[in-house]
C-alpha cells in the first residue's frame, strides 16, 4: 500500500481552511514559545545533550502509539520491541504508516518529519530507504536541546518519582542547558500498596527521604520530605495516572493500621486499599497547596490490558485503553473537601473516556474563585487528535470560557512530539475563523489575535505562577 505522484504533502496551510484562519495562524499563533508543562521526556537525554544514534533512537523506541499501530497490522513482536536491526523496524513502521490513514499517527509522522528534517514526502516503503539516511544524516550534528529550541519550547516539565535523585535537573541547570526543566512530582507507586514490589518501594523512598516509614506518618513525613526536596530544584507540578478519584471516607487509625499490615507482609482488602489511597492522595494535595504547586489528575486509563505483553515488556507498552470508571462523584468529593479545608490550590483535570468531555468541562465551575483556579486540561492521550481537540474544544466552549483556556501539552517520550503545539494551533485557529466566516463572531482579528496567544501560552504561564522561574 502506496501513495502515488504525492509530494509535499504537509503544505502551508495545512488544517486552515480560510483566509481568516491563515492571517490568525501566521499573525498571532505562530510565532508563540511552548511551555510544554507535562511530557516524559528523559531528563538524562537532556543533561548529557549528545546526538542520537539514530532515527529509531529518537523516533520509535518507547513510542507505543506506534509499537500498537504496528501490532493492529499483524506485524511481528520481535520486529517491533525485540531485537531486530534498527533499518528491519524502520522498513516495518515504514509499510505501517500508509495504514494509519484517519488516525492521528498519519499526520504526526508526516508533520514531525517536515517540521524536523524537512521531508515532505510521504514515508512508505519505497521511500523508506531515502528517509532512514537523510533523518540520520542529519542527527549526527542535531542536539537534543537543538531539536527543542528549533520547535521554540520556553520550558518543560518531566514526570519524576517521589525517590528520583533529579541529578540529571541539577545538571541541566548548572550546565545553563536550554530550554529550562524542571521536574514533576509523579508519586503513583505509592497507591499501590498491594502491588508486589510495595514494600521495596517503601524502601526506597524511606532511603532518598531520609525518614523510616513503619507507619501513616512516617509515611507522610517521607513523601512531605520529598515533596520539600523537589521544591528545592524547581518543581512547582505534580500529577497523578487514577482510574478514578481516591475519595472515600477513612478513618486516620484504620489507615495507619491497614499500613502496617502491610509493612508486616500481609496484604489487605480492597476496602482498606481504597481508603489508604483516598487519605494519602488528599495529604498530598494538602502538601502541594502548602507549596503553591499545580496539581494535575489524569483520570479514566484502564492500563496493562494485555498481561501476557506486560509481564514480557512492562507498563507504557500500548496495551492500555479507555476505561469506562465513573469520575463526578469522586472528583467533586475531594475537590470540595480541599476546597471546604481551605487547601485547594490549582488544579487541572483531564479525561480519557470523551463520554465524559461535559462532566469534565463544568467540574471546574464549581470551585473556580479570585483565590484558585480549576482547568479543564487539553485533550488527553487516544483523544489527542483533529476530532478529540476539536470536539473538547466545542465543550469548553459552550460549558466553559474557551478564552481562559490553558491550551496544548504533548505528554509524549518523544523529542519529536512538539508539532502536536501546531497542530493544536492550526485547528484551533480553523475553529474560530470558521464562527466568523459563519457570522457567529464578529470579525475582530486582533481580538481573536490575542486570545489565541493567551490560550498558547499567556493563559498557562500566568495560571502555573512561573513569572519568576
Amino acid at each position: 500500500m502506496e501513495f502515488i505522484n504525492t509530494v509535499g504533502f504537509i503544505q502551508v496551510d495545512f488544517l486552515l481552511q480560510s483566509k481568516t484562519a491563515k492571517q490568525l495562524y501566521f499573525q498571532y499563533a505562530e510565532a508563540m514559545p511552548i511551555i510544554d508543562y507535562h511530557n516524559h521526556l528523559p531528563p538524562d537525554v537532556i543533561a548529557k545533550n549528545q546526538p542520537f544514534k539514530d532515527i529509531n533512537a529518537v523516533w520509535l523506541d518507547g513510542d507505543h502509539y506506534k509499537w500498537r499501530a504496528m501490532r493492529t497490522l499483524g506485524i511481528e513482536e520481535k520486529l517491533i520491541t525485540g531485537n531486530a536491526s534498527t533499518k528491519e523496524k524502520f522498513d516495518l513502521w515504514a509499510k505501517t504508516v500508509p495504514y494509519t490513514v484517519g488516525n492521528p499517527l498519519f499526520h504526526w509522522t508526516h508533520l514531525e518529519l517536515k517540521r524536523y528534517f524537512n521531508i515532505s514526502t510521504p514515508l512508505q516503503p519505497s521511500t523508506s530507504d531515502a528517509v532512514f539516511e537523510e533523518t540520520n544524516h542529519q542527527l549526527k550534528t542535531l542536539l537534543p536541546s537543538q531539536m527543542l529550541k528549533n520547535m521554540k519550547v520556553e520550558m518543560l516539565c518531566t514526570t519524576d518519582d517521589p525517590v528520583d535523585d533529579l541529578k540529571h535537573h541539577k545538571q541541566i541547570k548548572k550546565n545553563n542547558i536550554s530550554p529550562k526543566v524542571l521536574p514533576g512530582f509523579r508519586p503513583d507507586k505509592i497507591f499501590g500498596i498491594n502491588t508486589g514490589d510495595y514494600l521495596d518501594y517503601l524502601n526506597k523512598l524511606s532511603e532518598s527521604s531520609g525518614v523510616t516509614i513503619n507507619n501513616l506518618q512516617t509515611l507522610l513525613d517521607a513523601l512531605k520530605a520529598r515533596v520539600s526536596y523537589f521544591h528545592e530544584n524547581g518543581c512547582r507540578i505534580s500529577d497523578h495516572g487514577l482510574e478514578y478519584t481516591y475519595a472515600s471516607d477513612y478513618k486516620l487509625q484504620k489507615v495507619d493500621s491497614s499500613l502496617k499490615k502491610r509493612i508486616s507482609g500481609e496484604t489487605i482488602s480492597e476496602e482498606e486499599a481504597l481508603a489508604f489511597n483516598s487519605c494519602v492522595l488528599f495529604e498530598l494535595f494538602v502538601m502541594y497547596h502548602e507549596k503553591g504547586w499545580t496539581q494535575q489528575l489524569h483520570l479514566g486509563a484502564l492500563r496493562g490490558n494485555n498481561q501476557k505483553l506486560t509481564k514480557q515488556l512492562g507498563a507504557d507498552v500500548g496495551c492500555d485503553s479507555i476505561g469506562d470508571f465513573a469520575q463526578a462523584k469522586n472528583l467533586s468529593t475531594l475537590l470540595g473537601k480541599l476546597n471546604s479545608s481551605e487547601k485547594l490550590t490549582q488544579t487541572i483535570i483531564y479525561n480519557l473516556n470523551p463520554a465524559m468531555n461535559e462532566v469534565f468541562a463544568t467540574m471546574p465551575g464549581n470551585f473556580n474563585s479570585d483565590k484558585v483556579e480549576i482547568q479543564w486540561g487539553t485533550a488527553w492521550w487516544f483523544l489527542d487528535q483533529k476530532d478529540g481537540m476539536e470536539t473538547q474544544i466545542k465543550a469548553l466552549s459552550n460549558m466553559g470560557l474557551l478564552s481562559r483556556f490553558i491550551g496544548m501539552l504533548t505528554d509524549s517520550r518523544s523529542f519529536m512530539s512538539f508539532p502536536r503545539h501546531e497542530y493544536f494551533r492550526r485547528l484551533l485557529c480553523n475553529m474560530i475563523a470558521n464562527d466568523i466566516n459563519q457570522g457567529l463572531l464578529p470579525n475582530d482579528l486582533p481580538f481573536f489575535g490575542k486570545m489565541i496567544q493567551d490560550i498558547c501560552y499567556n493563559n498557562l504561564k500566568n495560571f502555573l505562577k512561573l513569572k519568576n522561574q
